[in-house]
This record gives C-alpha cells, structure tokens and sequence, in this order.
C-alpha cells in the first residue's frame, strides 16, 4: 500500500493553564485575531493552533510549509507525526512516518557517542538489527573518530548536531516530517549534510517540511502549503503559492 496522509476538518485546541491573574488574562485575550484565543467555560486560555485544516497528501508529494511566527506550521507537523491528538476532526497516516523536529531528542550526555547512536535509532523506530547494520556508516558520516566511544558530555555543540544528524538521517521512512535542519559545520561538512538530505527524501515516499528557505522549497518540494493562523490561506503549486506569499510577506520566517 502506497503512502498517505489524510487530514479532514482537524482542529487543535491548546490549553494554557498556567495563566491565571486576570490582567494578564486579559492581555492575552486582547492579543488573540479573529477569535483565535478563547477562554472556556472553566477560565482556562484556549489557543486554536489548528483551525478546521483538510489536506491529502500521496506518494511522490513533497509539501512545504510556509507562514509567519505562529503560523501553526511546527504544529501541524506535530499533528502529522501524533504527538499531539486532534482535539476534533480526522487523521488517517498510511505508512511508516518519521518525524525528524528535534533531532537531538533521546539522547544522553553520559553515554558514549555509539551507545547514542543506539539510544536515538530506538527512538526513531529502528530495530536493534537496522541499527547494528548502519552504526559504521553513521560513524563514519560523522567523522568524529575516537570521540565516539567518550561521553557525549565531551562533545562541542557542533559535534553533538553532526552525532544527531548523522542518526536521524540514517532512518528509512515512508513518511517524513521535518522541521527546520540546523546547520551542521563547516561549508564542505554543510554540503555533505545536505546531499544526505536529499537522499532521504528520495527514499521517502511523502514528505512534509517546514524551511525558511525558498531555495530549499524549490529544490525539493512540488506543493506548498501557506499557513495563517492555524487555517490553509493556500495550498497549490510550488511557484503559485511562493509567489503569492511574496507579494504579501517578507521572507519565509519559521
């Protein structure tokens, strides 16, 4: 069976329930547009972060998602992967799904680089054989060398990225959900990053990704989804909706 994702009429409400004196509730009521911050009949803060979105995504797509600061487009990647339930309409995922929104999650500053490689590839869903069969090969992506068998505690920040990079790239998915790649070293390592990235997403039959870049939309996505608080402003062809965010927006912030 072919990959798919099928959203209909999905909305999430977010509880915010640390917000109680009631000027601040107030100013954050004043904040919200067009009904999207609510207060429910307890008191409690309501953010709409989806606001009734239906999508059909089908092997061979490749999505962009593109919109202002709180868009809702981290969001709905997070819906895609089920993290967070809907609070009404449907999810239907066909296909092995991977999310890749924090590449460094799972992993432990008092293991080694290797057991590390071990401890984020369970994450991610790979059995114990997938990870013994591509642990030289992600050693070797890194070129840490000997650094691998210290704690990850020794490692630079940039070591630590090149580590959880190199393992969450190493995944085989039907489905992939990425948001914003950090850089990962110098321009010769930064190439290598993204031919890696590219092989991902060939190997990947739907893919879903959130990017500030424009160049990045193009070269890798064939649709692209424009988010406005939490609803579809547009969705179409890579070039339309690009176009059409430009005459209204500044850049593709995330």
């Amino acid at each position: 069976m072919s990959a798919r994702i099928t959203l209909t009429n999905v909305h999430l409400d977010m509880p915010i329930f640390d917000i109680s004196a009631q000027s601040l509730k107030k100013r954050v009521m004043r904040m919200g547009r067009r009904n999207r911050i609510a207060e429910d009949n307890t008191g409690v803060i309501i953010v709409k972060a989806i606001d009734d979105l239906s999508l059909t995504l089908e092997s061979g797509d490749r999505l962009g998602l593109i919109g202002h600061n709180g868009a809702g487009k981290s969001t709905l990647l997070r819906v895609m992967a089920g993290i967070y339930p809907p609070t009404a309409g449907t999810i239907d995922v066909q296909g092995k799904t991977v999310p890749l929104l924090d590449i460094a999650l799972g992993m432990d500053d008092q293991s080694t680089g290797r057991q590390n490689i071990r401890l984020r590839g369970l994450l991610l869903g790979m059995t114990d054989a997938e990870i013994r069969r591509k642990t030289d090969e992600i050693a070797d992506f890194t070129e840490l060398g000997d650094y691998l068998d210290l704690p990850l505690r020794t490692y630079s920040n940039g070591m630590r990225v090149r580590l959880a990079f190199a393992i969450s790239t190493a995944v085989d998915a039907e489905i992939l959900l990425l948001d914003e790649v950090l850089g990962v070293g110098d321009a010769s390592f930064q190439e290598k990053a993204n031919s890696r990235l590219r092989e991902l997403h060939a190997r990947s039959e739907v893919v879903v990704l959130a990017i500030h870049s424009e160049d990045a939309i193009r070269a890798t996505c064939n649709k692209v989804l424009w988010m406005e608080r939490g609803r579809v402003r547009m969705i179409g062809d890579t070039e339309s909706v690009l176009s059409s965010y430009r005459k209204t927006s500044v850049g593709l912030v995330s």
